[in-house]
C-alpha cells in the first residue's frame, strides 16, 4: 500500500472523527444546551440532526418530560395544633434550560436540594394554617393549589415549572393515633349507649301503649259479653215465661223431670224426703197423657 493510500485513509479517519464531534442528535423528549468552554451559547429545542463546532462546543441535554421529586416524610403541626406525618411529591418540568444550567448546573442533584427545601417550607407554612378536617377532605385540592403557587413563585429563577403537588399520605403520629382511636372508640360507645337508651325508651312507650290498649279491649269485650249475656238471659226468661203460659202442666212436668235428672242421676246422691213431698208426686202418680186436641 502506497503512502498516498495511507494518507487518504488517515484523512478519512480524521474527517470521521471531526464529523462525529460536530454532529449530534436531539431527541423529541430533550432540549439541548450548547456550551463553548463552559459558556452557554444557544439552546436547541427542535429535534433532529444538528451541527456544532467540533472539539470546542459541548452538548448538554435536558429532559423536557415531567420529572418527579419525592418529598421525604415530615411531621407538620396543623392550624388546629394537630400533628400529622406528611409524605408528598411534586411534578415539575424544565422550561428554561439556560436558566436551569446557570442556577444549578447540568445535574439534577442541585435542583433536588433547592426544590426539596422550598417544597418542605411551603408544606409547613400552608399546612400550618389548615385544619385536620380540611386536609382530609376535598379542601385538600385548594391547599395543594396554594402550595403549588408558592413553590412556582419561589422556583421561578431556576428555569422549572411546578406542574402538580400532591400529598401521598397524611398519617397521625403513632402516639396521636392511639389517642385518636381511643377517643373514636369512646365516642362510638357513647353514641351506641344513647341509641340503646332511646330504643329502650321507645320500647317502654310501645309496651305501655300496648298494655293500655289490651286493657281497654278486654274491658270493652267483658262489657259486651255481660251485655250479651244479660240479653240472652232476658230472652231465655221471656221464652220460658211464654212456654209456661202456653202449657203450665207440661212446663211443671218438664221442670220436675229436669230435677229428677239432675238430682237423682248421680248414684251417690242421697235424699231423705217425705212420701208426700211434691218432688215425689209424679213418681207416685204418673201424669195423665194429654187429651185430644180440639179441632177448630
Amino acid at each position: 500500500m502506497t503512502a498516498r493510500v495511507w494518507t487518504l485513509v488517515g484523512l478519512a479517519v480524521v474527517l470521521l472523527v471531526i464529523a462525529g464531534s460536530a454532529l449530534f442528535t436531539v431527541r423529541q423528549t430533550e432540549e439541548v444546551l450548547i456550551t463553548e468552554f463552559g459558556r452557554p451559547v444557544r439552546v436547541i429545542t427542535k429535534p433532529g440532526l444538528h451541527v456544532k463546532t467540533p472539539f470546542v462546543q459541548s452538548v448538554i441535554p435536558f429532559d423536557r418530560r415531567l420529572l418527579n421529586y419525592e418529598l421525604p416524610s415530615e411531621e407538620v403541626i396543623l392550624g388546629d395544633q394537630q400533628r400529622i406525618v406528611v409524605d408528598g411529591f411534586a411534578r415539575f418540568r424544565i422550561t428554561n434550560p439556560l436558566r436551569y444550567y446557570q442556577s444549578v448546573g447540568a445535574s439534577t442533584a442541585g435542583i433536588d436540594a433547592r426544590l426539596g427545601s422550598t417544597l418542605a417550607s411551603s408544606f409547613r407554612r400552608v399546612l400550618g394554617k389548615a385544619t385536620l378536617s380540611a386536609v382530609l377532605s376535598t379542601a385538600r385540592n385548594r391547599i395543594m393549589g396554594q402550595i403549588q403557587t408558592e413553590v412556582n413563585a419561589a422556583m421561578q429563577g431556576f428555569g422549572i415549572t411546578i406542574e402538580d403537588v400532591r400529598i401521598r399520605r397524611a398519617d397521625l403520629p403513632e402516639a396521636n393515633t392511639q389517642a385518636v382511636l381511643k377517643r373514636m372508640i369512646s365516642e362510638r360507645e357513647r353514641i351506641a349507649a344513647l341509641v340503646r337508651a332511646k330504643g329502650a325508651q321507645a320500647a317502654t312507650v310501645i309496651r305501655a301503649d300496648a298494655n293500655r290498649n289490651r286493657t281497654i279491649l278486654l274491658a270493652d269485650a267483658a262489657a259486651k259479653a255481660l251485655a250479651l249475656k244479660g240479653e240472652g238471659e232476658a230472652q231465655a226468661t221471656t221464652i220460658l215465661a211464654k212456654s209456661y203460659g202456653q202449657d203450665p202442666t207440661f212446663f211443671k212436668i218438664w221442670r220436675t223431670l229436669e230435677a229428677y235428672r239432675h238430682g237423682l242421676a248421680n248414684s251417690h246422691a242421697e235424699l231423705v224426703l217425705s212420701p208426700s213431698s211434691p218432688l215425689l208426686h209424679y213418681l207416685a202418680t204418673p201424669p195423665a197423657p194429654p187429651g185430644p186436641t180440639a179441632k177448630h
